[in-house]
């Protein structure tokens, strides 16, 4: 479960721009099994330094590289001379194998061609001679959906690291780009890409982006020019027939059946043979990739043979035969046992969660791939000695039928990401935290492993982006009570992904019935993601009265909270296919009960923080713990009992529903959406 931000260049010009930075056409992919590692391209003769007379911004430099499908970011300009500087450059991993940019210190052909390409894009526009207006539009609508996400670098340097510790990279990027390939199968991706015109390169990185055609940001997924295909293909997943997906209740009409439980089983595809459906297992629909996968970890394997990553090496072999007989509730065991004390490294790659789907009930394959941050040995000594407590506190919260049970999970570990690949890698925006697994024993067990990724949108960049759009929302003196520092940020997600462990988590059920076969998959991921952040500004004042944390970083963690609130519910609260966004819905949910409470209180004649807005929010801190209390109370009870009308009456009184708080959040939409969101975008150097 996740925590879940007139005159155009020539044509021999464009095609000489396009020769010298290898990336105006699309990338044939790999063939399965044998996806080439992303290695770097041979260094290229350093160009003198040319002339640059109309510099590019660093913001507009790194958009620029987007609309022009190029992997290239400008970090920082650390010497403050207004220019791109050769040691200013990163390469992000990308879906082709990009140039050298720089050599022997300065930079190469390629970057010169790339950056007089962007500047001529800056000046001139996108090329549109020829096209007819259908085109323009679609061209122009690409171009709004990837101005909606803001390039956020996380940078990797190996370079300096071990034989064992590089080798073990270069086999897990060969893994990230398979793991690619059989998402977009199951996405019913594969083979669109090469749909898209050679000239085209917005639409490239907006299917590179987005890991498919279709639009995705508030202001762009519902226009209906918005593809990075011309011929713009309905959306259809790859785990069900394109038949059933023709109606929209599909997903219901599969729970209906006798066969449901094996049908909507979550390591299957659904397939239709003789007009007759059943479920084959990941490991047969996707083989070739799937054995791939498996020699690549093993291989991954072979390379430890430092002691100390036995706990390491132990999970990599057993995820390698999972990969060929479905058998994940073993891999879970090594995994479960990995932790801040006996690994350096943090991986999960496999099948887990399922919000990328309509039905949400098939796992998605991912990759998180990451290295241990030790700062997170702090919380769990903290935290740990009061878990059987916020287990007995969450179980008198929820009343009957649930009883408080022995939890044995691990509190958060922080990792710093290397990599997120298929599932994990959004967008925009992305996953703070997780706890996984979400099946097998290790699960039902409490023994499940919760991860916080400490270094996720945390770079300047975003912290600024975020206070900016908060700035636009929040009243003066609640914005000077806010803070935007990552430990912060980070302990509210520690909360969030140990309250998923909490209570009638996965796994519970009631009569016999689990939480997805009685609320139906979407709804109970909404639910539970609700109880996650319900629970996690109710524990930030809970410790605080425990003595666990200073009563100041509660109301801070509650604050920020808030804002997270805040911005999940400035993205809307449905998806461009109608489907629910989770996270919009149960920020919803909250604020809405929150202001309903007293706890929030919006002003309508009061101009926000930024001097501009009119109307702003404020947090009476003094109403909060008990407002959030009695949400939880109310959403451990919906789960403990098994109220669908309950919940139903929680998503119709705060998300579907008129009024006055429908109106306020069109307020917070519109505010939320001038900034564009975080695109994480990844950089390893090897």
């Amino acid at each position: 479960m996740k925590m879940i931000l007139p005159s155009a260049p020539s044509l021999a010009v464009l095609a000489a721009t396009c020769a010298a930075v290898a990336s105006c056409a699309p990338a044939k992919a790999p063939a399965p099994p044998a996806a080439a590692p992303r290695a770097p391209a041979a260094a290229t003769q350093a160009a003198p330094e040319a002339p640059r007379p109309d510099p590019l911004t660093r913001p507009e430099l790194n958009r620029l590289a987007v609309e022009l499908d190029l992997p290239l970011f400008w970090i920082a300009d650390r010497n403050g001379s207004g220019a791109v500087d050769p040691d200013e450059i990163a390469t992000p991993w990308h879906h082709t194998t990009p140039p050298a940019w720089v050599a022997s210190g300065a930079f190469t052909p390629a970057f010169t061609a790339a950056y007089a390409a962007m500047t001529r894009i800056k000046a001139e526009g996108h090329p549109r001679a020829g096209l007819d207006d259908a085109e323009k539009r679609r061209r122009d609508a690409v171009l709004a959906e990837l101005a909606g996400g803001r390039p956020s670098l996380l940078r990797s340097d190996f370079r300096e690291a071990s034989a064992e510790d590089r080798a073990i990279v270069g086999h897990l990027l060969t893994v990230a780009e398979l793991i690619e390939q059989i998402h977009a199968k199951q996405r019913g991706t594969t083979g669109m890409a090469e749909r898209i015109p050679p000239d085209d390169p917005a639409s490239r990185a907006l299917f590179w982006r987005n890991q498919g055609p279709w639009c995705e940001q508030p202001k762009t997924r519902d226009n209906p020019d918005c593809s990075a295909l011309p011929d713009r293909p309905p959306r259809l997943t790859g785990v069900y027939p394109a038949r059933l997906q023709q109606d929209k209740k599909f997903c219901a009409a599969l729970e209906a059946r006798p066969d449901q439980k094996a049908l909507l089983s979550p390591f299957t595809v659904v397939v239709e043979e003789n007009g007759a459906l059943k479920a084959v297992p990941y490991s047969q629909a996707y083989r070739p990739e799937m054995e791939a996968v498996s020699r690549e970890l093993r291989a991954a394997a072979d390379a430890i043979q430092s002691p100390g990553e036995a706990a390491f090496k132990a999970y990599l072999l057993a995820a390698a035969q999972a990969f060929l007989d479905d058998r994940w509730e073993l891999a879970d065991e090594p995994w479960a046992k990995m932790n801040a004390e006996n690994s350096a490294w943090y991986l999960r790659v496999g099948p887990d969660e399922t919000y990328w789907e309509p039905c949400s009930r098939k796992a998605g394959f991912h990759v998180s791939f990451a290295r241990i941050n030790q700062e997170s040995l702090v919380w769990q000594r903290k935290l740990d000695p009061v878990k059987a407590d916020m287990e007995a506190a969450f179980a008198e919260l929820a009343g009957a039928p649930y009883k408080a049970r022995k939890v044995a999970f691990h509190l958060p570990d922080f990792i710093d990401i290397v990599l997120n690949a298929g599932e994990s890698r959004a967008a925009t925006g992305g996953t703070a935290g997780q706890s996984l697994p979400n099946w097998g024993p290790v699960a039902t067990e409490g023994r499940g492993r919760t991860v916080v990724m400490a270094n996720f949108l945390q770079d300047d960049d975003s912290r600024a982006a975020l206070r900016e759009a908060t700035s636009s929302l929040v009243c003066k003196a609640t914005l000077e009570g806010m803070s935007f520092e990552r430990s912060v940020a980070t302990m509210g997600t520690v909360l969030h992904e140990a309250a998923h462990n909490l209570g009638p988590a996965q796994g519970y059920e009631v009569k016999g019935k689990t939480d997805d076969e009685i609320f139906g998959g979407p709804l109970a991921s909404m639910l539970e993601e609700l109880k996650a952040q319900t629970g996690a500004l109710y524990f930030a004042d809970w410790l605080a009265r425990k003595g666990v944390i200073d009563p100041s970083l509660a109301r801070r963690i509650e604050a920020r909270d808030i804002v997270w609130a805040l911005g999940q519910a400035g993205r809307g609260m449905y998806t461009a296919g109608g489907e629910a966004r989770p996270y919009g819905q149960l920020a919803a949910i909250q604020l809405g009960s929150l202001l309903d409470a007293g706890a929030l209180a919006f002003h309508r004649g009061e101009v926000a923080a930024n001097g501009e807005d009119k109307g702003c929010f404020s947090i009476q801190a003094d109403r909060l713990p008990a407002a959030a209390e009695a949400l939880a109370r109310t959403v451990l009870g919906i789960k403990a009992r098994g109220d669908k009308a309950g919940v139903l009456r929680l998503r119709e009184a705060y998300v579907d529903g008129d009024g006055a708080w429908k109106t306020l959040r069109g307020v917070i939409e519109e505010r939320m959406q001038r900034m564009p969101f975080g695109s994480v975008v990844y950089a390893i150097e090897r």
